[in-house]
């Protein structure tokens, strides 16, 4: 299966703890965070009650009953941490936990990165409010950033805190929710600073197994990919191509006015191919029209690609050890311990025996 997540990017990597907060941050944002941070905490109950009280929705306890299953699964086969994460659930009465700001420079692809004591490096900031979320992100249009901002269902503080089910996610199907408890307890499993990358593929491919192996426990046959799947996996070539595209462009001696037209130019040649792979291939499916055709811009492309880079690689990596997971594990932890450059290139050897 293929966590993408390309156009809807709706999970944070932590930085929302007050442990994980830079001193240099300003006072109004660490306080929405230790703020936003502590009423999640409050919200928070056994999933076990939630189950047992029969004034709750039906609904709900049905699919907290089998995201209990996949939170044992995780533990007892997939030797991911055994602790009180995702056996909580929090009721926010929102449709997201948290909003993203991404900003990049108006003619690059790096993004603005906010970095924290233990979580590292990250390539936006988190808000518990939509509009200060839009705040932060007037102020970084006025200083002439590219700005997207993103809804977030779900983030793990890396076991920091006792993550719960969050409300949020309950719109997901039985399966989805079962690989975000998987990729998360993944991330509290090992974590690497500065590497996003890393941590992101490595915890991809963790749900990816985790799901395969899921299935197989449950006497489901192995997963197709959906025309939806294929779909998105079309468009994220397109975007990604797009983003090789820009990155040659904005390396060239240009005036700024002859580098914004071509900018311009290169997201409508992304419009001209989406339409004719939508028109031509798909069928004339519109979903993804609301996305491709809002104002674009290269904060909207960062996300693209996150989940996915090295994900081969960790399943070289997986296959290597003869599908031992404790091996594994240590195999990853030696990966992530070596200097970067170095990881890097052991990640590189391990994607040409993919």
């Amino acid at each position: 299966m293929n966590r993408l997540n390309i156009l809807w990017f709706r999970r944070g990597v932590p930085m929302l703890a007050i442990l994980l907060l830079s001193g240099c941050s300003s006072l109004s944002y660490y306080t929405q965070l230790a703020g936003g941070q502590l009423a999640l905490l409050r919200a928070r109950e056994p999933v076990a009650d939630v189950i047992a009280d029969p004034q709750r929705d039906p609904k709900l306890r049905d699919r907290l009953r089998t995201s209990q299953q996949a939170r044992e699964f995780a533990s007892q086969h997939l030797h991911l941490p055994d602790n009180q994460s995702y056996r909580l659930y929090a009721d926010i009465h929102r449709q997201y936990v948290v909003w993203n700001v991404f900003a990049t420079g108006e003619f690059s692809l790096d993004p603005v990165t906010h970095c924290f004591p233990i979580a590292g490096c990250v390539a936006y900031r988190g808000y518990y409010d939509q509009n200060a979320a839009r705040g932060e992100a007037a102020l970084q249009k006025l200083d002439g950033k590219d700005v997207y901002v993103s809804g977030v269902e779900a983030y793990s503080t890396l076991g920091w805190f006792n993550d719960p089910i969050i409300s949020s996610m309950m719109t997901w199907g039985d399966e989805r929710l079962a690989t975000l408890i998987f990729h998360e307890l993944a991330h509290q499993r090992f974590y690497v600073k500065d590497d996003s990358e890393f941590n992101e593929s490595y915890a991809t491919f963790v749900e990816q197994e985790g799901t395969r192996q899921w299935r197989a426990a449950r006497g489901m046959s192995p997963e197709t990919a959906s025309s939806e799947t294929l779909r998105r996996d079309q468009l994220t070539q397109l975007l990604l191509d797009t983003r090789d595209r820009l990155k040659t462009l904005y390396a060239e001696p240009l005036s700024a006015d002859v580098m914004r037209q071509r900018k311009a130019a290169e997201f409508e040649r992304l419009r001209g191919q989406y339409k004719q792979l939508r028109d031509r291939q798909w069928g004339g499916d519109k979903r993804f029209d609301a996305w491709v055709y809002a104002p674009m811009n290269n904060a909207r492309l960062l996300p693209i690609g996150l989940y996915d880079q090295w994900t081969p690689a960790f399943a070289a990596l997986f296959k290597q050890v003869d599908g031992d997971w404790p091996a594994f594990f240590t195999a990853v932890e030696t990966l992530g311990k070596l200097p970067q450059e170095e990881r890097k290139a052991a990640l590189e050897r391990l994607l040409k025996r993919s």
